[in-house]
């Protein structure tokens, strides 16, 4: 019996480049077709998914901002890479027989459908796993908050913020080799102490939605069908 009925699943770019330590660009397809399977498996399960992709594989809007180009312009920038990932994300997965749609918070009628929530939450009834991209549609907010807040429009029972770290851990394990990785967080502790895993408006959006929240290293084989499907403790889960 999956452990959640309806997720909202954020994807950071950077898993779609692969893994390791080291910041890597671009897509591994690799990486994606492995993501992907997974992804058919907890939908095959029985749970309906709906997605938010990140674009830090491509762009970084915060990064290009250093380098003299101005922030609007940056953002806007990294929302079109989000969409690349998104496509990309969307082959593989009607490749393995998942019917997906992708939807845009900036219309491109040519490769994606405007985002549109009441279709959305159709398509979900339907079966089919829906991917977000392209943020907000608005400069300065991650995608990150975006995810929180699709998952309260979606009525999500929890976001699973998939990264390349196994969880929330009491201070840097990159420089401390204590570093503990916690199992439970309160909404309150994580703003708080101001952990870097997401932005303090995402734990804010789902703190105000009830929406708990699972960071998982999306990297390591299973990790998602075990959590997801088969209700095992994995990575940290933040909630009230």
């Amino acid at each position: 019996m999956p452990r959640y009925g309806r997720v909202l699943l954020k994807l950071s770019g950077e898993v779609l480049a692969g893994g390791g330590d080291e910041k890597r660009f671009g897509l591994d397809f690799e990486a994606v077709r492995r993501i992907g399977e997974e992804i058919a498996a907890v939908h095959d399960a029985g749970v309906s998914l709906s997605m938010v992709v990140g674009g830090g594989n491509m762009i970084r809007g915060k990064e290009i901002e250093k380098l003299g180009i101005e922030r609007v312009q940056a953002d806007y920038m990294g929302m079109l890479g989000t969409v690349i990932n998104a496509l990309a994300l969307q082959d593989v997965l009607e490749q393995l027989g998942i019917p997906t749609r992708v939807q845009t918070s900036i219309e491109m009628r040519a490769v994606a459908e405007p985002y549109i929530r009441r279709r959305a939450l159709r398509h979900m009834e339907k079966g089919r796993v829906v991917i977000f991209a392209a943020g907000t549609g608005s400069p300065y907010f991650s995608t990150d908050t975006t995810a929180a807040l699709r998952a309260a429009e979606m009525n999500a029972d929890c976001m699973v913020k998939g990264t390349k770290v196994d969880g929330i851990y009491d201070s840097d394990p990159k420089t401390n080799s204590e570093a503990r990785l916690l199992p439970e967080v309160t909404y309150k502790d994580a703003l708080v102490r101001r952990f870097k895993v997401m932005d303090a408006s995402a734990f804010s959006l789902c703190m105000e939605n009830k929406i708990p929240i699972v960071v998982m290293n999306i990297l390591k084989r299973y990790n998602l069908v075990s959590m997801l499907v088969k209700g095992e403790q994995i990575g940290t889960i933040v909630h009230e």
